[in-house]
């Protein structure tokens, strides 16, 4: 991005504390109830699991209404979230066209393929930790370079910039960090890098995520060019969602994880560090535990995740009109008595035992996450190996002394000093 945002001409006050986000305030449980956006627009929120898990999965509930020409607005600054020819916001066959073109590459089995590398990616970032010797920034270090190579080795974008693929995806996501010029610049440098890419993988194709996303999107169309079926412009944006979801989910995710482990589950840090070298697969249970009790989008904005009803429906026992929007709160409904059990002050033991229902921390229904699987197998690498490998790892300073990330949709630290 070329341009900079102004100094202020004098010094701004520090910024106050903030709590970590597994300390985020949860919403009352009920039925559906109304607020506002701050936008103004009318919503229902959802809390109860049951609740929410119908509005992920209804057909009749989606996202495309919300950005039409003339729709109210839904949200306060241009993002990211908000192109309508996004992946994101496509419902019915126009959504299933776009994401079967991806969506083999990030089954289960397809991404167990690449548990190999993905660990080594892991153990040369703690070679490198534990050469550079503590006291250490982890995120620096190690959260945020994880998922980052990670996703450029699996898109074949080592040589490019990704520090500025870095950069473009945090403006994308940001939400009053930056200017909506800012945002706007920053978004069409990405789109132009990601035409630039596609171009080029089609015509010298590779044995990489965007060649055989080229690859898909043109067999669709049934003509060698993705113009005849897929329009360019989606798989310019799906790329963009690819980059950004690939980056930004783990980040945030194994950031607010390794934090509430320090300062809330010292125990289950423990028993984490004591489990054999191959047995990887038990830190499964405790990061779906993790991905439900910690949220990565900053609810003090009041938006949650957004659908439109485009039928009349009724959603535990309220009805709810066609053009309704609706907010669903996966925070709350993933501690909802009725399907889980108290949890921040169980023993270590409830961390390390699975779910009795799906997580909703992905989503569910026609919009789950496509990158689920790659988050948690990155996590649950990350997590035994770093801890295995640091089993003293502490924090090195009071938990109301972390700079946060501000300004952004997600929130997690962005200093983590640490020691071990």
């Amino acid at each position: 991005m070329t341009g900079t945002r102004s100094t202020p001409s004098s010094p701004t006050p520090p910024m106050p504390p903030m709590p970590p986000m597994h300390r985020t305030p949860l919403r009352a449980l009920g039925p559906p109830r109304r607020e506002r956006l701050p936008t103004g627009v009318p919503v229902w929120v959802v809390t109860r699991y049951a609740d929410v898990r119908r509005v992920l999965t209804d057909h009749r509930i989606g996202r495309a209404s919300m950005f039409a020409p003339g729709a109210p607005p839904v949200a306060t600054a241009p993002g990211f979230l908000d192109d309508p020819a996004s992946l994101l916001n496509l419902d019915g066959e126009e959504h299933r066209r776009l994401r079967q073109t991806v969506q083999r590459a990030f089954t289960p089995r397809a991404v167990a393929r690449w548990r190999p590398w993905v660990a080594s990616v892991v153990e040369d970032l703690l070679d490198e930790l534990e050469r550079q010797g503590p006291p250490a920034d982890l995120i620096a270090g190690f959260v945020e370079p994880l998922p980052s190579t990670v996703i450029c080795r699996l898109m074949a974008l080592e040589g490019h910039d990704t520090a500025a693929m870095s950069r473009w995806s945090s403006v994308a996501l940001s939400r009053g960090a930056y200017t909506p010029e800012e945002v706007q610049e920053a978004l069409a440098e990405f789109g132009s890098f990601m035409a630039g890419l596609l171009a080029a993988r089609r015509a010298d194709p590779g044995d990489d995520l965007v060649s055989g996303l080229v690859a898909a999107a043109d067999e669709e169309s049934g003509t060698g060019s993705a113009a005849g079926g897929i329009d360019e412009s989606r798989l310019v944006s799906l790329a963009r969602v690819l980059v950004v979801a690939g980056m930004e989910t783990t980040q945030v995710a194994l950031g607010n994880s390794i934090l509430y482990l320090l300062d809330e589950a010292p125990e289950a840090w423990r028993r984490l560090s004591e489990a054999g070298t191959e047995d990887e697969a038990g830190a499964a249970p405790l990061v779906e535990q993790l991905l439900r009790l910690i949220p990565r989008v900053d609810v003090s904005a009041g938006d949650g995740i957004l659908r439109q009803a485009t039928a009349d429906i009724e959603i535990g026992g309220v009805a709810v009109a066609a053009g309704d929007v609706l907010a669903v709160d996966i925070l709350a409904a993933g501690r909802d008595p009725e399907v889980f059990a108290p949890d921040l002050c169980a023993g270590t033991d409830r961390l390390f035992s699975p779910l009795p229902a799906q997580s909703l921390a992905f989503g569910a229904g026609p919009h789950h996450c496509l990158g689920a699987w790659l988050a948690r197998m990155t996590m649950e690498l990350a997590l035994h190996r770093l801890a295995h490998r640091m089993p003293g790892l502490r924090l090195t300073g009071p938990m109301d002394a972390i700079e946060w990330r501000r300004g952004m949709r997600t929130r997690s630290p962005l200093r983590l000093e640490v020691a071990w």
